[in-house]
């Protein structure tokens, strides 16, 4: 009977397990990538959240029928040992459980950072007065669009309100005609913006929306009508009756890219003269994936690419057989990171990092256009002094020092190799992350807040025989860099 009641917890361990994986695991990554959860995955999380207390109840009977008295009167397994081997079952079934969970989303949990959120600041610290009344100085032809866009142009993930109108209008006053926006952005706030400072110009501009709600991505099999509304209710904020592009937003899935629903609701919209061309975005772990596909694909005209020096290593290979294949494309995440704090050492004459950074993208002859986050006025100055000028030896000494100074101390986006190795499953990333928040970008409270928020800290590093030492592939000191950032950030 104690056999059987074994075999019944083991079951139950291995159906959460599962359960976990199939729907804890889509239920975080659809929070992650922005999706609107779907019913399926809903239900799936919550039937794996049902299946957890019911294998964690089970395990207790289990471990008290353990003890049970015998024939001859005594008991078969005693109190402690019924403890520890219902603990230590419960804790094994949890651990597996929550690792189940992570499987799905694991690569996105390798890329929150800087350089795809950016919360650095994203300017000079010190604004040159050469800047001021900057201009676009260069368009180019974007793909098969055969529209001339601004080679600097505008992001309004962060624009919203009266000052992000202001802010927009003055770009188009320097000569910025592609604006890239999404329902998501600001929670509509930059549709409306946006809109509001086209007035007047709508006709000069090349504007840019997402599949989206001001809430999340629409997932894989929504209806067409569902993809119609959404860009529908993007027109009416935006006050036009047409978009020039609309993409597949943060796209991380074939499934999503090639969705029959989405394809027939663009071919409808493009039918009625409300959307022009289709494109996708992708900053996320399988940007290289969703490319491929997407070119192979043949029916997007324009794709937007995290693309920045040191980015993926196969991407200007398939930046370059988009262009060739008439695709424009844009640009984004130019900043890699932004650490501008620890660049107030370059010398005088150099042009700010962001500059640099911006030639080097531009450099690329199959770019079309970059697209940064404009929030603050200054970004017009210092944003447009870059446009149409050369990478310069100088620019690529801003660029290498850059890279000097995050080496052996910055990690990167989309690595994670570290972890597997750490036995305390520390979260290596976060705290190194956080620690960056604090030296570089001056955000101490912050940096210490979210610090103080994680399960494990990094104390648990004292007595480590760090077998994490030889696993980044960038040469960071972890064992070093942590115990460091523990005392900065407790």
């Amino acid at each position: 009977m104690r056999l059987a009641n074994g075999r019944m917890v083991l079951v139950l361990w291995i159906g959460t397990v599962a359960l976990s994986l199939v729907g804890i695991g889509r239920f975080l990554d659809e929070s992650i990538t922005g999706l609107l959860f779907a019913k399926i995955s809903v239900g799936m999380a919550a039937l794996a959240v049902l299946a957890l207390i019911v294998s964690i109840t089970a395990t207790v009977a289990w471990a008290r029928r353990l003890g049970n008295v015998s024939a001859d009167g005594s008991r078969t397994v005693s109190g402690r040992r019924r403890f520890l081997l219902g603990a230590a079952t419960a804790t094994g079934g949890l651990i597996a459980t929550a690792a189940a969970a992570l499987v799905r989303p694991r690569g996105w949990l390798n890329v929150v950072s800087p350089a795809i959120t950016p919360e650095a600041p994203t300017s000079a610290p010190e604004p040159r007065s050469e800047w001021e009344g900057a201009r676009v100085q260069s368009y180019r032809r974007l793909g098969r669009t055969n529209f001339e866009v601004s080679d600097i142009s505008l992001g309004s993930g962060r624009l919203k309100g009266d000052r992000g109108e202001e802010i927009a209008r003055e770009a188009i006053a320097r000569g910025i005609n592609y604006f890239d926006t999404a329902p998501d952005y600001s929670a509509a706030g930059s549709e409306l913006a946006l809109g509001r400072a086209m007035q007047g110009h709508r006709d000069k501009m090349f504007l840019a929306t997402k599949f989206c709600t001001p809430t999340g991505h629409l997932q894989p099999g929504s209806s067409v009508q569902e993809y119609i509304d959404v860009v529908e209710g993007s027109l009416k904020r935006l006050q036009t009756n047409y978009v020039d592009l609309v993409h597949v937003h943060a796209c991380d899935t074939v499934e999503r890219l090639l969705d029959p629903n989405l394809h027939e609701a663009f071919a409808r919209l493009k039918e009625q003269g409300k959307a022009r061309f289709l494109g996708f975005s992708s900053h996320t772990p399988n940007l290289e994936a969703v490319t491929e596909a997407a070119i192979a694909d043949g029916r997007f005209d324009v794709m937007m690419l995290a693309y920045h020096h040191g980015a993926w290593p196969k991407l200007a290979a398939l930046i370059d057989r988009a262009a060739e294949k008439d695709i424009g494309v844009v640009a984004m995440k130019t900043l890699k990171g932004a650490k501008h704090r620890g660049l107030l050492d370059f010398r005088p004459e150099a042009d700010s990092y962001t500059q640099a950074a911006f030639k080097w993208v531009l450099g690329n002859p199959s770019v079309g256009c970059l697209v940064i986050s404009f929030f603050e006025p200054q970004h017009v100055d210092e944003y447009l002094y870059a446009s149409g000028k050369q990478l310069s030896d100088q620019d690529l000494a801003v660029l290498d020092r850059y890279d000097e100074l995050i080496a052996g101390k910055h990690c990167f986006p989309h690595c994670g190799e570290c972890l597997d190795a750490c036995p305390e499953q520390l979260a290596i990333n976060d705290v190194l992350r956080y620690r960056m928040y604090f030296e570089d970008y001056g955000d101490e409270k912050e940096a210490m807040r979210l610090y103080a928020a994680l399960d494990k800290h990094a104390d648990v590093c004292i007595g480590c025989p760090a077998p994490c030492a030889d696993a980044c592939p960038h040469d960071v000191p972890i064992r070093e860099r942590m115990m460091g950032a523990h005392q900065m950030l407790s």
